[in-house]
């Protein structure tokens, strides 16, 4: 390698450090300019506003670092009263409306579909094609019966006890019959 050429080398490297500083001074300024107005901070927006690309941050860790650092912290107040807010807390209010929403709208095709129901089993009525009118007969009827049943089989159970038990009885005599006419 020549002399001439170490030394074009020698001030490329130099060029490209001082645009380096340069882009990192710009980038500073722009961030401390953000937090102390209170602006939205993001490495896309930081990167416009100091005229680099994102990937510069990404290669400088310090300065993204930094980027993070104050897109975590709340936004200033700019004089005006009342409590901060960081932008976690507006995430996390973002997420419960969110979950809400989802909560109500189930809710609300939950009750669609019961008032669909609902004018369809009118509709249905009011058609002549539905269940008769005396329904409430009916229902009376349905309980008399089962009332019925129920009392049927008491009476069953009871009567199958008293078989059981004359069975019972009658083979117990047997056994005393045939033991007795067998020991004669």
């Amino acid at each position: 390698m020549t002399a001439a050429a170490s030394s074009s080398t020698d001030a490329m490297t130099a060029g490209r450090r001082a645009d380096t500083q340069r882009r990192r001074e710009r980038v500073l300024k722009v961030l401390n300019a953000a937090t102390s107005s209170g602006q939205e901070i993001s490495v896309s927006t930081i990167a416009r506003q100091a005229g680099i690309d994102r990937t510069f941050l990404y290669r400088h860790r310090d300065l993204l670092e930094r980027v993070h650092a104050a897109e975590a912290q709340p936004a200033n107040a700019g004089g005006m009263i009342g409590p901060v807010v960081s932008r976690a807390s507006l995430q996390a209010d973002l997420l419960a409306a969110h979950e809400r929403a989802v909560r109500l709208a189930a809710r609300v095709q939950h009750l669609e579909r019961r008032l669909s129901e609902s004018l369809g089993d009118q509709a249905w009525r009011e058609s002549g094609l539905g269940a008769p009118a005396d329904i409430d007969q009916l229902n009376q009827r349905i309980v008399i019966l089962e009332q019925h049943v129920v009392e049927v089989r008491l009476q069953l159970e009871e009567r199958t006890q008293d078989l059981d038990a004359a069975r019972a009885t009658n083979r117990e005599l047997m056994t005393r019959l045939n033991t007795t006419s067998g020991s004669r």
